[in-house]
């Protein structure tokens, strides 16, 4: 599993030619309208974030922009999360455009 890198959301690794998914992951994305190539966008150029035993890949807003100014269009993609296993494979993926839930639990925010 790739390592995650600091302060360069873009990264040029080749794409994979074939994601390992589980069977939920593939009926979770025919249900949901995600095509294959935005969970190959979130591994190659999302960020990745671990939490709750998990690593997920997400494309944001940063990730949209930043990708912008290489060339890459991922302007369709936004909000696409992949939660992926320790081997790589591919477990679920969603769309979500709001990033609050993946902060580790217990992490509160003080309101003073």
């Amino acid at each position: 599993m790739r390592q995650p890198t600091s302060n360069a959301p873009f990264r040029q690794e080749p794409s994979p030619a074939k994601t390992a998914l589980t069977r939920h992951a593939w009926q979770r994305m025919t249900a949901r309208s995600i095509p294959s190539d935005a969970v190959n966008a979130a591994l190659q150029y999302g960020r990745l974030v671990y939490t709750r035993g998990a690593a997920i890949s997400v494309i944001g807003r940063k990730e949209v922009e930043q990708c912008r100014k290489h060339g890459v269009n991922l302007v369709a993609y936004e909000g696409v999360q992949v939660v992926c296993a320790r081997d790589g494979t591919v477990l679920t993926t969603y769309r979500n455009r709001d990033f609050r839930g993946l902060r580790a639990p217990g992490r509160k925010r003080s309101r003073r």
